[in-house]
């Protein structure tokens, strides 16, 4: 679990208001907080799969998620991945 100050700090980087935490970008960053937490996690606990299960279903809906920004305004997608510093 992400902490609240960083829960909050991602929403008010990437969203339009503080209390904007349903859009797409803040989604994504939200997850991909989630994602680096969880990897962090998986690299002292190899054995843990329903984490890596987890993680592989957030990972897929990250993506289908970048996806659906990218088609909607292609700009933006491109602001938002180097904002976090992912791979196209």
């Amino acid at each position: 679990m992400i902490s609240a100050e960083k829960k909050q700090k991602v929403i008010t980087d990437l969203g339009a208001s503080k209390t904007d935490t349903g859009s797409a970008s803040v989604q994504v960053g939200l997850l991909t907080a989630r994602i680096e937490e969880i990897t962090v996690h998986l690299k002292s606990k190899q054995s843990d799969h329903a984490a890596r299960r987890g993680l592989i279903q957030m990972v897929g809906k990250r993506k289908k998620l970048l996806k659906y920004i990218a088609e909607k305004d292609s700009e933006t997608y491109l602001a938002l991945i180097s904002k976090l510093g992912l791979r196209r």
